[in-house]
């Protein structure tokens, strides 16, 4: 595909759908952005110019068009000690540092890493965020009017039920239109925009962080950005791999890295805390008709818009309208079909979707249920691969030789079954080992050769090993310790 097509496929492809949609997700922002703002400890426009920019840039330097990026909660809960500390200035300069890691992930292609995220990994990444995003409204539904339950119940039938008649406009800024009309026409006292914390009426000024430019303001900042950037590109690259199965494209992963931190950097440098990509919003955008760059940059862009021209406009908007989106985005984002595949898929990939959502939701840390999940993934495929090893033997005529013939894979989840399968104390002289129908593949196997071959020396006996691949008679040459290099028969 040349430039040419490609600027047209994600900028032009279909504007109307990606200016609305674009609007219905900086609408969903104003809530989330605050709120954020308030669990990092900071200025409710920090996280709102954050959002501005974050939105606007990633535009451009993006791998996955339809994405949204903007301040998350998955970043905002790793700033509040630096902020509590130090102060904000602080957070900029580690907030531009965190750019720096992320740029240097995506040219080293630290991106490649999703490969090693299984599907159940994946179904209870999202499956948790579906929970959190659904939580986190939860203070919307207690201790409210009456009056707001309504809103709710109307902005979800029309969100559902809207598509029914056009899917000319998104629903859910249909709905945020009329219960907004509805709240300011009959004058209901419900909580508004307006409600949740002063909105900045000024653009954002460029200037950079005032923090010593010393080692020692280095050795503060350089913690705490290196996890940012993980946690961002963890979720960032999780939401992209969503997206990529939401509208079957695919994306750049790498490419995604790098647009990341630059989009972080100029955040920074604009008064804005570090975020990366949303779930949430994504859905949303994709929901509403989004596919290319238009929406993503129209959604940061319309967000200024609100936030400079109508603020007055913005500060009556009814939050029940806002948590109406949000709580089709909960429900919309859940694999509903997960709950069934329960009993029919694998016991091992139940445990590692459930675990993640588990770990998600208790932790409130996206990155430490993936790393569960990624880690019981890796100790279940361990376990089934050493499982389909064979192990047999044969005793020659005369009784003086014994040939054990191995197949499958040799590491370090099966050098324990190899070492206990070659019976160094029976009376032979000699002791063959075939694996040419098998492969070693790390140090433990190597060592486990190791431990046969000396304990059979002890014994007295004689080894050989035949059938050995390039790759395993190399690795063994290598590390090996056992020095009866002239008893290893290569594989012709």
């Amino acid at each position: 595909m040349n430039a040419k097509n490609a600027f047209v496929r994600e900028w032009l492809f279909s504007p109307r759908l990606e200016i609305l949609s674009g609007i219905v997700v900086a609408l969903a922002l104003i809530p989330e952005a605050i709120g954020f703002s308030v669990v990092a400890g900071v200025d409710p426009k920090v996280g709102l110019y954050a959002s501005v920019v974050i939105a606007c840039v990633i535009a451009f330097t993006g791998g996955r068009p339809a994405m949204i990026s903007a301040a998350t909660a998955s970043t905002a809960v790793l700033m509040v000690g630096l902020v509590h500390e130090h102060g904000v200035q602080y957070l900029f300069a580690a907030t531009i540092l965190m750019g720096v890691f992320q740029i240097i992930a995506g040219i080293l292609k630290l991106g490649r890493l999703m490969r090693f995220v299984s599907q159940s990994v994946m179904t209870g990444f999202v499956n948790a965020l579906a929970i959190l995003i659904f939580l986190a409204q939860i203070p919307q539904l207690t201790h409210v009017p009456t009056a707001t339950y309504g809103l709710i119940a109307l902005g979800l039938a029309i969100i559902y039920g809207f598509p029914y008649l056009t899917k000319a406009v998104p629903s859910p800024l249909v709905s945020i239109a009329v219960l907004t009309g509805i709240t300011a026409g009959f004058g209901l006292h419900v909580r508004t925009v307006a409600d949740l914390g002063q909105l900045p009426s000024a653009l954002p000024t460029f200037g950079l962080p005032q923090v010593p430019y010393t080692l020692q303001t280095l050795g503060i900042i350089a913690p705490v950005a290196l996890t940012l950037a993980a946690v961002g590109l963890l979720e960032s690259l999780l939401t992209a791999q969503i997206v990529d199965d939401l509208t079957d494209t695919p994306s750049g992963k790498s490419h995604e890295c790098v647009g990341q931190g630059i989009a972080n950097m100029a955040s920074a440098v604009f008064g804005g805390m570090g975020g990366c990509a949303m779930i949430g919003q994504s859905v949303i955008n994709v929901t509403s008709g989004g596919r290319g760059r238009l929406s993503t940059f129209v959604g940061g862009a319309f967000l200024l818009v609100l936030l400079v021209v109508l603020q007055r406009v913005l500060a009556v908007v009814p939050v029940a309208a806002l948590t109406a989106v949000m709580i089709m985005v909960s429900i919309n984002t859940f694999s509903w079909k997960s709950l069934a595949a329960l009993r029919s898929n694998p016991w091992q990939s139940s445990v590692v979707m459930l675990a993640t959502v588990g770990t998600v939701v208790a932790t409130a840390d996206l990155s430490k249920g993936v790393l569960a999940g990624v880690l019981l993934s890796g100790v279940f495929f361990a376990g089934k691969v050493s499982r389909l090893s064979r192990i047999a033997s044969s005793l020659s005529e005369d009784g003086k030789v014994r040939t054990y013939f191995f197949e499958g894979q040799i590491f370090f989840a099966s050098a324990g079954a190899f070492v206990d399968a070659i019976d160094v104390h029976e009376p032979v002289s000699r002791i063959v080992i075939d694996v040419t129908a098998a492969h070693f593949w790390d140090i433990s196997a190597i060592g486990a050769l190791d431990r046969v071959v000396m304990k059979a020396r002890r014994h007295e006996r004689i080894v050989e090993i035949v059938g050995l691949n390039e790759a395993s008679a190399t690795m063994i040459e290598r590390f090996a310790i056992h020095k009866r290099t002239e008893a290893i028969v290569p594989l012709d």
